[in-house]
């Protein structure tokens, strides 16, 4: 029975990639201070805070077929692959598109990267992309041979941003009343389900396959993307559909977070983060992807039993979105 270390493995990735493995028949260990979910039934749990000194000795006595890091802080991710240097088969590094400086043509995985981060810079949100850089760097200095993930998008149940459960719920709550959609032009979006995600993981894991893979979606443009969410949902309203400059003038915010449209990333004719990423490397190694439309119809049902009417974590709220397409229908 493969024996498998996850640091992380109580949030949403790590503890599918737990699931997922347990149902393989693997041995799995989740390091984790266990406050961010519960952990995968069947994987044992080492309680541990990584900021804390010796927080690996527990996991650093054993032999592990792989490990997988989940983790963007620098320190962290540097600190665990040299605590558990020698100690396990493969390591694998669940890294980000962001990594990439950006462009307007599909990035493979031999596409320049971002500066990194220092070594002993102490990163927030906003430095995410060269923190990214920076845990991958220092993850080939102790693990020349990890696999390192470059994940696009990743959606499904249980995504705690909400950024693509946005729009299957609000197209569920409009119905047959209008819904504020931003009008063109906007940067292509990717996205995969998380379940495909892991699958394709832990089958390169089992293959021992190493160096960098963009683990993305095929590349959608977001008016094709609503329109399916609002068919899986049942909305025949209206679209209401105002300008990039006219939404970002009232407050409208893009891509993800309270008060934003989630996925929106207006193209103002500069390089972007998002949508233009390779994935013929994916593909060749076994890499599938559902159809989206199961996607999108597995999270509806999972905003429904959570209900639809909820605060969001992401996106406008419903009152704040007609008060918008009243003010713009009244210019």
């Amino acid at each position: 029975m493969p024996s498998l270390l996850v640091l992380g493995g109580t949030a949403w990735l790590g503890r599918e990639i737990a699931t997922q493995a347990i149902a393989r028949g693997w041995d799995v260990t989740c390091l984790a201070r266990g406050e961010s979910g519960v952990v995968a039934p069947g994987a044992e749990l080492v309680i541990a805070d990584r900021d804390q000194a010796g927080c690996y000795a527990a996991v650093a006595r054993r032999d592990w077929d792989a490990v997988v890091e989940v983790s963007w802080q620098p320190r962290q991710v540097r600190e665990a692959a040299q605590a558990l240097a020698g100690r396990a088969l493969h390591w694998t590094y669940i890294s980000s598109v962001a990594a990439y400086a950006p462009s307007r043509e599909l990035i493979a995985e031999d596409a320049p990267l971002r500066e990194p981060a220092a070594v002993d810079e102490a990163v927030d949100g906003s430095r995410y992309d060269a923190a990214k850089v920076r845990c991958e760097l220092d993850t080939a200095t102790s693990h020349p041979d990890a696999l390192l993930v470059r994940a696009g998008v990743i959606v499904g149940p249980g995504d705690p941003t909400e950024r693509f459960a946005y729009w299957p719920r609000r197209a569920a709550q409009a119905g047959g009343e209008p819904m504020l959609v931003p009008a063109p032009p906007a940067h292509p979006v990717q996205v995969i389900d998380v379940r495909d995600l892991v699958a394709w993981l832990l089958g390169a894991i089992e293959a021992g396959l190493s160096g960098p893979v963009n683990a993305v979606g095929d590349q959608r443009e977001g008016l094709e993307l609503i329109e399916l969410m609002r068919e899986v949902a049942g909305a025949h309203g209206p679209m209401v559909r105002p300008s990039a400059p006219w939404l970002l003038d009232h407050g409208v915010r893009p891509w993800k977070g309270p008060g934003s449209l989630p996925l929106w990333v207006p193209d103002d004719g500069e390089p972007a983060r998002i949508g233009y990423h390779a994935d013929a490397r994916y593909l060749a190694t076994g890499g599938t992807r559902r159809p989206l439309i199961e996607t999108v119809r597995d999270v509806l049902v999972e905003e429904r039993s959570l209900g639809l009417d909820r605060p969001g974590l992401a996106g406008l709220s419903r009152a704040r979105e007609l008060e918008l397409i009243e003010e713009f229908r009244g210019e």
